[in-house]
């Protein structure tokens, strides 16, 4: 089971400081390490290369592994620079950004994703289960 240790106030920008120990914590529980990882969030927060926390996992994961970033909301830097991808029947894209692979591949990848509805299915399970855990 994972725990949260004391909760760190969120900075903009730096989600990944609250997020990536237990990102990890879960990764290591895997009998292999993945070939790609989805997460609900960015990898990218500016066209400059400002990392959020897909980048940040990119990094601890020696680079070995295929990062995409899927987030619901507009990083309030921009997301001029990220893939908009719109799915189901809402009017609201995703922002889809990656490591290890090109966004538009990724961005691709997310439009054909299980689920009818904005969120793929798989990210609304994760986040779901996710939730789960914390009450527990």
């Amino acid at each position: 089971m994972l725990r949260r240790g004391p909760q760190k106030a969120y900075a903009s920008g730096e989600f990944y400081r609250r997020e990536l120990p237990l990102l990890l914590g879960a990764l290591k529980k895997l009998n292999a390490p993945p070939s790609v990882v989805v997460i609900d969030g960015n990898v990218w927060l500016d066209a400059n290369g400002w990392g959020g926390l897909g980048a940040h996992l990119y990094g601890e994961l020696g680079q070995g592994a295929v990062v995409v970033g899927v987030a619901k909301t507009r990083f309030a830097g921009g997301h001029a620079f990220a893939e908009q991808v719109m799915r189901g029947k809402g009017s609201s894209p995703l922002y889809v950004t990656a490591a290890g692979i090109e966004a538009d591949e990724a961005a691709a990848h997310v439009r054909r994703m299980h689920g009818e509805h904005r969120i793929p299915m798989l990210i609304a399970l994760a986040d779901r289960l996710a939730r789960q855990v914390l009450k527990a």
